[in-house]
């Protein structure tokens, strides 16, 4: 009876958000609102110039509709109602609300960033510092209302257990969740890629959210599944629309709220390799730049458009990283499987 619930927020998440691209898109384009492609990018990728941002709008919208609606509703047929008394139903509400409220927040500082971008016709839009300090705030009250609401600062790891490591449970969480938000933001580079790369990993997050009994953070995997897939319909290549910062920054912080409901952060490893992958991409990049005083390791970073300047084409990126991302998501149901079948 439980998977109806996932399949259900999965349709109903692909529906709206699908639906939304044949209103949207139109808008943004109406407005104006289209991407300026960086000159230092692959040259191909200059053809694209004008194409409407800020379509992550459309996933934003259909995913937090479908999750807080087949949410409650699930609660409702299955306890009789939002009943705050019973702690482990409270915990898998709190989890959502706040997951939620996090990827919502990281959304609005992506939306600044491309507004900036597309109305002052700033490419680079908010600083580097900026964003981060912003990222920071978000991140950290989040870390503290799950601790406030009771959460702690325990982890379970898996062929271990539940491990509290104290004060270095903020230090760690806060800049995992700031990493990966950003990481996943650098995987947003190619038609299609990120949204795919997100499909899947929210795809086999809820096959562990299942299995760890979570139907809150299922239905909320099975919801980002959905509406990623419906995004794809107008992203995938050749992309009628960007997600914009406003999108990928959403994505981040709905990743890392699903780890963190339960209670497995550590996932975040091996099931997001590929945002993991561009972000060291771009760190190795860097240092080995300026270790060898002008070479490069990579043709270009993020490593997407590597393998582009190699004579990938967009589809086989995306297809490519999206078959790592289902390897990984197979070995991570794996890990939870025999490392311990833990109930919530």
């Amino acid at each position: 009876m439980d998977r109806m619930w996932t399949v259900i927020a999965a349709v109903a998440a692909f529906i709206i958000t699908a639906l939304l691209g044949k209103w949207l898109v139109p808008f943004l384009r109406k407005l104006n609102f289209g991407q300026t492609i960086r000159e230092i990018g692959p040259k191909w990728h200059q053809s694209k110039q004008g194409t409407p941002v800020m379509g992550g709008l459309m996933f934003i919208i259909g995913s937090v509709i479908t999750i807080c609606g087949v949410s409650s509703a699930y609660f409702i047929y299955s306890y009789g109602g939002l009943n705050f008394s019973q702690s482990a139903q409270m915990q898998q509400q709190i989890q959502i609300v706040t997951g939620i409220l996090m990827a919502a927040l990281f959304g609005a500082i992506g939306f600044v960033d491309d507004y900036i971008k597309v109305v002052k016709k700033r490419n680079l839009g908010l600083t580097g510092t900026q964003k981060l300090i912003f990222q920071f705030i978000v991140a950290g009250g989040y870390l503290v209302a799950q601790y406030f609401f009771g959460k702690g600062t325990d982890t379970i790891i898996p062929f271990i257990g539940n491990v509290d490591i104290g004060i270095f449970y903020w230090i760690i969480s806060i800049f995992l969740i700031v990493g990966l938000v950003n990481a996943v933001n650098l995987t947003d580079g190619v038609d299609g890629l990120l949204g795919s790369v997100t499909f899947f990993f929210a795809l086999f997050f809820m096959l562990i959210a299942g299995l760890m009994q979570s139907m809150g953070a299922a239905i909320s995997a099975a919801a980002l599944a959905g509406a990623c897939l419906g995004f794809l319909m107008w992203n995938f290549h050749p992309a009628k629309v960007f997600m914009g910062d406003t999108g990928s920054l959403f994505l981040g912080g709905a990743v890392c709220a699903l780890a963190f409901s339960v209670r497995m952060p550590i996932l975040l490893l091996p099931l997001g390799l590929v945002y993991l992958m561009e972000m060291f991409s771009v760190i190795l990049q860097v240092l080995y730049f300026k270790a060898t005083k002008g070479k490069r390791l990579f043709k270009m970073s993020p490593i997407h458009h590597h393998f582009e300047l190699k004579g990938w084409s967009e589809i086989k990126v995306t297809v490519v990283f999206s078959m790592i991302t289902v390897v990984m998501g197979i070995a991570s149901f794996l890990i939870v499987l025999f490392g311990g079948h833990y109930k919530l």
